[in-house]
């Protein structure tokens, strides 16, 4: 089917046949039988060589334990237009790369009036980004399909506005196919409260479900999200609470609403 369909596209159009998928949008895919492995090694390369970053020592973590940044540091100001091209490089690789997403999302907060230490922590992930250059994704085949979530929250970590850091990522089998990291849009007043907002990626489980059921890969049973907080479980899992928790649904619709009258 598949050849007498590339037949008929060489007749109507002017066209070439170079069969297996090896690369696309910067994207080197490499298929074999065990599965499919997909990675930005070369554009990794690429962009350490135009940042002059081939020869700096690796790093084992793409941002120090505790970083603290903030809009009002008083350091030395560095050129905006390219610290805002190294940001942009770096987004484009966490398309295959999720382990430096929180980093890249940090120093993304950063663009409009970067000092040095928001250009250090930039070149720290380009630092990990060296030693770990050939990492990728890979997807394999699997019996089952199931769907299953991790979510997590920082607190207060954002130092200007006290604003919490939402993560979360599926996987599907043996394979994480979707993540994210965000700033929550309200300032919670407690790490359970938090960790409850970042639960809210449910309503992405919600989505990604009806998506494999269009697909043919209907989820028979509850999605599972984990998440490492006890008391976030408790609020989540008990009605009585439920009661106690409307101020976190207020503060969010009133944000919402807030922002729409503004745009």
């Amino acid at each position: 089917m598949f050849e007498e369909f590339k037949k008929t596209m060489v007749r109507e159009f002017e066209m070439t046949d170079i069969r297996l998928m090896s690369y696309y949008l910067g994207i080197e895919v490499n298929q074999k039988e065990e599965g499919i492995f997909i990675s930005h090694s070369g554009f990794a390369k690429e962009v350490l060589k135009k940042f002059k970053m081939e020869n700096y020592n690796p790093v084992s973590t793409p941002a120090e334990c505790g970083l603290k940044l903030s809009k009002d540091d008083k350091g030395e100001k560095v050129n905006s237009t390219e610290f805002r091209s190294l940001v942009g490089s770096l987004r484009y690789l966490t398309c295959t790369r999720p382990d430096i997403l929180y980093s890249v999302g940090l120093v993304s907060r950063y663009m409009e009036a970067p000092t040095m230490s928001h250009w250090n922590a930039a070149k720290r992930i380009l630092r990990y980004i060296k030693g770990t250059i050939d990492h990728g994704l890979v997807y394999t085949k699997s019996e089952t399909f199931k769907l299953v979530g991790y979510c997590n929250s920082d607190w207060a970590g954002d130092m200007d506005d006290r604003k919490s850091t939402t993560g979360f990522v599926f996987f599907l089998g043996d394979t994480t196919f979707t993540w994210s990291s965000k700033k929550q849009a309200i300032v919670t007043l407690s790490t359970c409260e938090a960790e409850y907002v970042a639960t809210s990626c449910a309503c992405h489980a919600i989505w990604l479900r009806k998506l494999l059921k269009e697909l043919n890969m209907t989820q028979e049973e509850s999605i599972e999200i984990f998440v490492d907080n006890k008391s976030a479980l408790a609020l989540a899992k008990n009605p009585v609470f439920h009661d106690r928790s409307k101020h976190i649904v207020r503060d969010i619709i009133s944000y919402e609403s807030a922002w729409s009258r503004k745009k």
